[in-house]
C-alpha cells in the first residue's frame, strides 16, 4: 500500500510508446519533475528561472490541446501498424461452391450446448461465397439452410 503513490507516479510520467508523450504532460501540458532531480543537480533545474518559467508555462497551456492532437494522431499510426503487424499473420478462408463444411455448433444453437455434445455440425455443401468471407449452405438433400455464415464459423469437412 505505501509504494502505490511511487509506483502511480512513475506510470504517469513515463513516455508511453503509441504517443512518446506521458500521461502527465497531455493532462497537464508540460513535464512533471521527478523526485530525485530535486535533490541531484542537473541541468534541467540548474537553468529554472522563476521570471521565464511562468511565461514557459502560460506557452505551455496554450499548446496544450494541439499536443493532445498530436498524440490522438499518434495513437491512431500506431493502432495502423500493430493492425497490419497482427492481420499479416492471419490466413483469411475461402470457401468455393461445392465445398463440404461444418458449422459451429455454438453459433447455430441446433443442439443444446452440453459438455458432451459435439462442437460442430453438418456436412453442408457451400452453394455461394461472397469476397469478404459469407457463404451460403445447404443440406445433404439440397435444400437450404436458412441463414448465411460467415467462415470462420466453418471449417472444411474431409469424409
Amino acid at each position: 500500500m505505501e509504494e502505490l503513490p511511487s509506483v502511480l507516479w512513475s506510470y504517469r510520467t513515463t513516455p508511453r510508446s503509441a504517443t512518446q508523450e506521458t500521461p502527465f504532460s497531455l493532462t497537464y501540458g508540460s513535464e512533471a519533475v521527478v523526485p530525485a532531480e530535486l535533490i541531484t543537480p542537473n541541468p534541467r533545474m540548474a537553468a529554472y528561472a522563476a521570471e521565464v518559467n511562468e511565461e514557459e508555462r502560460r506557452v505551455d497551456l496554450d499548446l496544450a490541446e494541439e499536443k493532445r492532437d498530436m498524440a490522438a494522431a499518434k495513437v491512431a499510426i500506431y493502432k495502423n501498424i500493430l493492425t497490419g503487424y497482427y492481420n499479416a499473420r492471419v490466413k483469411h478462408l475461402r470457401f468455393s461452391p461445392g465445398d463440404l463444411v461444418l458449422r459451429k455448433n455454438s453459433v447455430s444453437r441446433a443442439e443444446p450446448q452440453e459438455k458432451l455434445n459435439p462442437k460442430w455440425e453438418g456436412p453442408y455443401r457451400v452453394i455461394e461465397s461472397s469476397q469478404n468471407g459469407y457463404c451460403k449452405l445447404a443440406y445433404r438433400d439440397g435444400s437450404r439452410v436458412p441463414r448465411t455464415w460467415h467462415a470462420e464459423n466453418l471449417k472444411l469437412y474431409y469424409p
